[in-house]
């Protein structure tokens, strides 16, 4: 039976491979977007769904949980107070796989991995107006 097998190794160590997560997880809540293997952006976007999940309910426990994850105030800050409510009434398909490009030096298949709800000239000006 094949039980237990449902995330990827990525040839690393349990404290590598969480280490690896929670730097694109950062990346991701602090720029929106990032570029990375298909493989890597599909495990990413498991660990970041359910961050956003978890912000949908602004307590001081569920921020102490991500930043435990995160490690970073200025990425909890920006999930809780910009992120999670564009996505309030939402339940879940958070965050897209792109593919974009293979890279030069080993041929690897890259994808950008973004949020389903970007941020546009139009959402800026009424934030800025509200």
């Amino acid at each position: 039976m094949r039980h237990g097998t449902g995330y990827r190794k990525f040839q690393k160590s349990a404290a590598h491979t969480r280490a690896m997560l929670r730097n694109l997880a950062t990346s991701l809540v602090v720029n929106e977007n990032c570029e990375t293997t298909v493989a890597k952006a599909k495990e990413v976007r498991r660990v970041v769904e359910k961050l956003i999940t978890l912000a949908g309910t602004d307590s001081l426990a569920s921020r102490r949980q991500a930043y435990s994850f995160l490690m970073n105030k200025g990425a909890v800050q920006k999930l809780f107070t910009d992120i999670a409510p564009r996505f309030k009434g939402r339940n879940g398909g958070y965050t897209r796989v792109i593919r974009s490009r293979s890279r030069h030096g080993d041929a690897a298949e890259l994808a950008v991995v973004a949020f389903v709800e970007q941020k546009t000239a139009t959402n800026k000006k009424e934030a800025a107006a509200s």
